[in-house]
């Protein structure tokens, strides 16, 4: 599990398991990277290398995420 920095500083969160032949999981709008962890773990275990990541934009990055749990507040 890792972040990458864009041009503009954000973080965007990415999860990098495994060796083997990769596999990358995106997922769309609302879900997360965490979406793909039932998946990751099936072709994890057969051998795979798997790699999913968070979408930049509202509420998809780590940061953002806060505001689904309530802890950061709208003025």
């Amino acid at each position: 599990m890792g972040t990458v920095a864009t041009t503009d500083g954000t973080e965007i969160f990415y999860k990098d398991w495994g060796d083997g032949q990769p596999i990358v999981f995106h997922h769309g709008w609302p879900l997360s990277a965490d979406d793909w962890d039932g998946q990751m773990m099936f072709f994890l275990e057969r051998g795979y290398r798997v790699i999913a990541h968070d979408r930049r934009g509202p509420f998809a990055d780590r940061h953002s995420r806060r505001h689904r749990r309530g802890q950061v507040r709208h003025r």
